[in-house]
């Protein structure tokens, strides 16, 4: 999966908008009410550390196996230490791609989500490294 844009986070365009305390249904309905719980600011749930925060967007199919979809917005926060098994956005040989970092005895990796992918080794050789870490995502339908 690929990096096909990327842009800073703007949080002096805060919005809040109503988060109602009612939850709707998923199967059969259920009658609603008007309480609205608290308003919600996307920039408060998403984002910790605006300064070292990015939006990606991503392109591909590897990282299917862990809900990552061609299209969807990744919350990148370049400040979070990459640890093994998260989830990174990496620069290999000048290209962007999303993978599981996995660090074991036998290595370093990024590893794709789905089958048919070949882990990406990581040595200190390469042209590769760490960007940041996926802190979240938005999926626009």
């Amino acid at each position: 999966m690929k990096v096909t844009d990327i842009s800073i986070v703007d949080t002096d365009k805060s919005v809040s908008l109503p988060l109602y305390a009612s939850r709707p249904s998923a199967g059969f309905p259920a009658p609603g009410d008007d309480i609205v719980e608290n308003p919600l600011d996307l920039n408060d749930l998403l984002i910790d550390n605006p300064t070292s925060t990015f939006f990606v967007k991503v392109e591909g199919d590897s990282m299917e196996g862990a809900r990552i979809f061609s299209g969807d917005i990744l919350v990148v926060d370049r400040s979070v230490e990459p640890i093994s098994g998260l989830i990174v956005v990496a620069a290999v040989y000048g290209e962007m791609v999303v993978k599981r970092l996995d660090i074991s005895v036998k290595g370093s990796f990024l590893r794709s989500e789905k089958e048919g992918y070949e882990p990406i080794v990581l040595t200190d050789n390469d042209d590769c490294f760490i960007w940041g870490v996926v802190v979240g995502s938005v999926r626009v339908f």
